[in-house]
């Protein structure tokens, strides 16, 4: 396919800035937007110049002039729409975290090799120049053998108790929201662990706004990490080695990472986003689908399956349900 054809279902805040990441994409085009507001469609659809507007999620699915679907609705209806969207023969990129809970991501990982159909979690930080260098470091053991990382994503929310954030019924919560990059970032460095151990505070609304990770593995790697939505953190990563170590300010949407290796003067690497970065996880999907891969190997569906169930320990040890849960 020269040209890759999107709809976006579910015109918020993260399908805007998804939209004007595919604008700087050449052989992307964004031809559909699909709302359960038609109204809503309009007003987006009207925003990026998109030529097809549709008021329900499934007209969107079911338009046979897209290639691949970006599901951007809150985290509990992305196994629902994801699947509309594959059994209706689309190609998805399902905004993270996958879904809310592993039996969730399951049945939608399932459907999609069912379906023969490409999904993939957005877990855009992982497809960030600047983390595909860090990547590279690690793979030439410029550090040595990574043992030790810490991550933290923490930001003082206003207190809204009405809002997505904070309201048990929409999944809110720091885990969901922040710490999944977090968790997706400990996976890159060492893999699924082994050993898993958390504690959170649960605000009065029911969902967790701050809470703190230990992830132990077989060979004594371990992985500190921490979320908040009503605690400002510094929001970095630091890979520590056996022959050094890779700081990241800003992980999570970074441009630039120094590599300290030992018996040598530090090394930054600089590399300025192209668009706003959700480009990346676009061009991606691209990619694989022009390459006949029904998942991505950089982030691979086994491993969402994973991290979920990793977040779903995490709460169990705090005695989180969501009510769609019970």
């Amino acid at each position: 396919m020269e040209v890759v054809r999107w709809g976006i279902l579910g015109p918020g805040t993260i399908a805007h800035r998804f939209a004007e990441g595919l604008s700087v994409i050449p052989d992307a085009e964004l031809v559909a937007v699909g709302s359960r507001s038609s109204e809503r469609a309009d007003v987006f659809a009207n925003k990026f110049d998109i030529p097809k507007r549709h008021g329900s999620y499934a007209d969107l699915a079911n338009d046979p002039d897209v290639d691949a679907i970006y599901v951007s609705t809150p985290h509990p209806f992305h196994k629902e729409y994801s699947i509309l969207c594959l059994k209706a023969g689309k190609a998805v990129l399902c905004e993270k975290p996958m879904a809310i809970n592993a039996q969730q991501a399951k049945e939608m990982i399932d459907c999609a090799r069912a379906e023969k159909k490409f999904l993939m979690e957005a877990v855009w930080t992982r497809f960030l120049p600047v983390i595909v260098k860090v990547r590279e470091w690690m793979a030439e053991g410029a550090i040595g053998e990574p043992r030790m990382l810490t991550a933290d994503f923490g930001f003082r929310s206003g207190w809204n108790p009405e809002g997505r954030l904070m309201n048990p019924e929409m999944a809110g919560g720091g885990l969901l929201d922040v710490g999944v990059y977090t968790v997706a970032m400990a996976y890159m460095v060492f893999g699924k662990p082994s050993q898993v151990t958390s504690m959170a505070h649960i605000g009065e609304t029911g969902v967790d706004e701050q809470a703190a990770m230990l992830l132990g593995y077989d060979a004594g790697q371990l992985a500190l990490l921490s979320c908040a939505i009503r605690t400002n953190t510094p929001q970095e990563a630091r890979i520590m080695g056996t022959e050094g170590s890779i700081h990241i300010p800003g992980f999570w949407h970074s441009n630039s990472a120094t590599l300290y290796a030992s018996g040598k003067g530090p090394v930054q690497a600089d590399t300025p986003l192209e668009g706003n970065g959700y480009n990346y996880e676009a061009v991606e999907v691209m990619r694989c689908l022009r390459e006949g891969k029904l998942e991505s190997d950089v982030m691979p569906l086994d491993e969402s399956l994973s991290i979920a169930e990793t977040m779903d320990q995490m709460r169990a040890e705090w005695g989180l349900r969501y009510p769609m849960e019970k």
